[in-house]
């Protein structure tokens, strides 16, 4: 079949997927760490060998996206080249030194009448992961499911489809040679959207549905899955530069925080400056901004300051861009700035720069966002930079897992009691 047409009538149908993926949680759940350690170096030797042939897959689907339109920070979320490639190896070694969670015991007690209590660690169950553009998902997504023993269904984007197929066949060669489960992850090789439908309503094999990518394709899998969904928002990240704030240390957060991936999630788009320090603090900040090809979009005073700064609109200071734009507000109080975080953020990832402790500390007990960072990046809320070796998502959630997923993101617990001959009376 052409990779990029709708699935033929001899395609695994979303339900066969998800019912030969059901069919491996019990292997998987036993799997010790050596097997599942032994593929993950599998695959990082795969990955570095085959660099190659996985750059050339690649260059088709970025010479197609690029014909199609795709804007310069979604080619460049696309890209896979020599260098990233490697980087993604390094993130399998890293995952294949984690601890493994899997029987973890998290809790543990004796009760008066003699039982032992514990609350153990296992796998979720069948994931279904969702996503667009980053190739790189695909061998992190794999990577930390089978190592936290869950099987995985991956659907990437079909702007990815060439370059995902050819990691494809690495994962299938490689748990072939580690002589695990094939259906331990597979990959979705059509680009039909109408079989994500499908695949959502089977809440009866999937026990968890991870979408990532823009907000239509959330909102479209919450609106329409069957079974639980670990949501990956929003990035709209702010960065905070109080009056106490050293000059180049805002500069040097800033720029990193808006330029080094403008397209990721993590990537700030709002700066906060405090009204006492605005006229010694933005004309800097601004040219800077400028200096790397940043476009500022302000409010009066933040244009009054800076005349090159655009009016900002109200959906601006709403809006992840994703691109080399950034809004700008001066703020007359830390209390205003917390107001228009809560006011205009997704709770993803909010910064703050500052020398005060005091204003360190308010910042970071009144900032409900999944990462609250002082005097850093934004970019560090990341799971490869938080030791994680990669992750699922970033999840702006509640419930289950918060901020960057990795092992144990990917998994629950179970109660285990053992007695001696109890009974209840």
């Amino acid at each position: 079949m052409s990779e990029l047409n709708p699935a033929s009538p001899s395609d695994p149908s979303p339900r066969l997927m998800a019912q030969l993926a059901r069919q491996t949680v019990a292997t998987l759940a036993a799997l010790t760490t050596a097997r599942k350690n032994h593929w993950l170096q599998l695959l990082a030797n795969a990955l570095r060998s085959e660099s190659a042939s996985l750059v050339a897959a690649n260059q088709l689907d970025l010479a197609a996206a690029q014909q199609a339109g795709m804007a310069p920070a979604m080619l460049d979320r696309l890209k896979l080249d020599e260098s990233r490639i490697q980087s993604l190896a390094g993130a399998v070694d890293q995952i294949r030194g984690l601890v493994d969670p899997v029987g973890e015991v998290i809790q543990g007690e004796r009760r008066p009448n003699g039982l032992q209590v514990s609350r153990v660690r296992v796998p979720l169950g069948v994931v279904f992961f969702i996503y667009e553009s980053r190739p790189n998902v695909t061998i992190d997504a794999a990577a930390l499911c089978l190592k936290s023993g869950n099987p995985v269904i991956l659907r990437g984007g079909s702007e990815a489809i060439r370059t995902n197929l050819a990691l494809g066949r690495l994962i299938s060669d490689t748990l072939a040679a580690a002589q695990l489960p094939p259906n331990a992850v597979q990959i979705v090789n059509s680009t039909d959207r109408a079989l994500v439908g499908e695949f959502l309503q089977l809440g009866n094999l999937i026990d968890l549905t991870i979408p990532r990518g823009g907000r239509a394709l959330i909102e479209r899998v919450t609106r329409e899955a069957t079974m639980p969904v670990l949501k990956h928002f929003d990035g709209v990240c702010h960065v905070l530069i109080d009056q106490s704030a050293d000059l180049q240390m805002a500069i040097d957060i800033v720029i990193n925080s808006k330029c080094q991936r403008p397209a990721v999630c993590n990537a700030a788009e709002t700066l906060l400056v405090h009204a006492a320090a605005a006229e010694q603090l933005w004309p800097p900040l601004a040219a800077a901004l400028q200096q790397q090809g940043v476009e500022l979009r302000g409010c009066e005073r933040a244009r009054q300051i800076v005349s090159s700064t655009v009016a900002a609109s109200e959906q601006d200071y709403r809006t992840e861009h994703g691109a080399l734009i950034m809004n700008v507000r001066i703020v007359e109080s830390l209390e205003q700035a917390l107001d228009h975080i809560s006011t205009y953020g997704s709770g993803h990832t909010d910064a703050i720069v500052t020398r005060c402790l005091e204003a360190a500390g308010t910042f970071e007990s009144r900032v409900d966002s999944a990462a609250v960072v002082i005097n850093a990046s934004t970019r560090f809320n990341d799971g490869g930079e938080l030791g994680l070796g990669a992750e699922i998502g970033i999840s702006t959630d509640r419930f289950h897992a918060r901020g960057p997923c990795g092992l144990r993101e990917l998994t629950t617990y179970k109660t285990v009691i053992r007695g001696t001959g109890q009974v209840r009376t």
